[in-house]
């Protein structure tokens, strides 16, 4: 079993998805845009260059994406809540870097720093409305 965490987003995944690729250093393996929908799925004009689907593979991990359809959304744009994108580290170089770059243009929650329980964490919502936090584990296995 792999679980993958999807995100949605208001017109923005591409450039998201992007954004999180450079970052990381993945690969954005699928982009299906609304234009490539069946004929029998009617798509506004508005929208046919938003993502469908949309999934960026680093390393063995993955997040899957995708534009919400406003007609079905309506409250796409509230703040997101309940929910973090984790990612774990084993250097707090690293963990420090990827905190930076990925905050970058957002809101840090809490500052990247040493804790009771790490030597590096924080917690921010990035420029996209996505809300992560980016924790360092020295003693994670390989």
């Amino acid at each position: 079993m792999k679980i993958v965490t999807s995100l949605s987003f208001p017109g923005t995944c591409r450039e998201a998805f992007e954004f999180y690729a450079g970052v990381l250093g993945g690969e954005i393996t699928a982009a299906m845009p609304y234009s490539d929908a069946p004929p029998e799925m009617p798509v506004p004009e508005r929208i046919k260059d938003w993502m469908m689907h949309c999934w960026l593979q680093v390393g063995d991990q993955a997040i899957m994406g995708s534009d919400m359809h406003p007609d079905f959304t309506p409250d796409m744009n509230k703040v997101k809540d309940g929910f973090d994108v984790t990612l774990h580290f084993k250097d707090v170089e690293e963990a420090r870097r990827i905190f930076d770059a990925l905050s970058d243009g957002g809101e840090i929650r809490m500052p990247f720093a040493a804790s009771f329980w790490s030597p590096g964490f924080g917690g921010f919502t990035d420029k996209f409305g996505v809300p992560w936090m980016i924790n360092t584990n020295p003693d994670m296995p390989q």
